[in-house]
């Protein structure tokens, strides 16, 4: 992933975001040739030179201070993991070749623990959103028109990027498809930011730019929000609509790897939903 390029990208949609009177200056004249603030006025308000901040928006300037990166994230009024991700991006490249890691898999013990998650849907994803393991009410939830030994393939399994923006089946199963599709890329954008020399990362971003309009055009608006909890609606084929909480948890000692889990609220139609799709798929286990 091209670094430079990256940072650039990011500082020029956020600066492009805000409006003079937005942040306290005065706008002299009606016709601006640029959207949002110019260069000259985003230096002036984080307190470094013109030429300074040219220079790191157009990535020619590696290895700037925290001090200077906080002062252009306040006056880019970024979000704390915007400015998580500038630091990313700004951070001096690494030497040397990086060997090409092996494909990961979930740990004995974390499958066990998500085989016993009876009525609760849990996937096991790798940091580039492969599907590494589920459980059958998380196979059945989110991809029951797939092989349920799907994740057991590391050369094609599933990854709820591309499933998202490539796959008919998981399209129809988000009613709000808009709001579904930016925070998937909002969370693609974090993990790109972290991991800028992952290959696989690279071509997976690269192969979604390519065969989805969609997410090439979210992708050019730099999103970037950690999505690790909050409530998502389904409409599955099978029981219907269903509105569910979810939470990601990160694993210890696990190279980025995540736990995804859903919930719904006790006594809700969404909960009697879940428990028809655990029975309608064998995914129910009797006491």
């Amino acid at each position: 992933m091209d670094r430079p390029a990256e940072l650039g990208s990011f500082l020029r949609t956020r600066r492009a975001g805000l409006r003079p009177e937005d942040v306290g200056l005065v706008a002299y004249g009606t016709r601006r040739r640029v959207p949002g603030l110019r260069r000259e006025e985003l230096a002036q308000l984080a307190g470094v030179s013109v030429a300074y901040y040219t220079r790191l928006e157009q990535g020619q300037s590696t290895g700037a201070s925290d001090g200077v990166l906080d002062a252009v994230a306040r006056a880019l009024r970024l979000t704390p993991d915007e400015r998580t991700h500038l630091g990313n991006l700004a951070r001096p490249p690494r030497t040397g070749r990086r060997p090409v890691p092996r494909p990961p898999s979930a740990r004995p013990a974390t499958r066990r623990l998500i085989a016993a998650m009876d009525g609760v849907p849990a996937v096991v994803l790798d940091l580039r959103f492969d599907v590494l393991a589920w459980n059958p009410l998380g196979h059945a939830l989110i991809a029951g028109h797939l092989p349920a030994d799907a994740p057991e393939h590391p050369g094609d399994r599933p990854n709820t990027q591309r499933m998202l923006f490539l796959d008919p089946h998981t399209r129809e199963l988000y009613p709000d498809r808009k709001g579904e599709a930016r925070r998937a890329v909002s969370s693609l954008r974090v993990v790109a930011g972290a991991h800028p020399d992952d290959r696989r990362l690279a071509e997976l971003v690269g192969e979604l730019t390519m065969k989805s309009g969609e997410f090439a055009a979210l992708w050019a608006r730099h999103p970037v929000r950690r999505c690790a909890f909050g409530t998502k609606s389904f409409q599955h084929p099978l029981v219907g609509s269903l509105e569910l909480d979810f939470e990601m948890t990160r694993l210890p000692d696990s190279g980025g790897q995540c736990l995804l889990m859903y919930g719904a609220e006790p006594g809700s139609p969404s909960e009697a939903a879940l428990r028809l799709l655990s029975r309608e798929t064998g995914a129910f286990h009797a006491p």
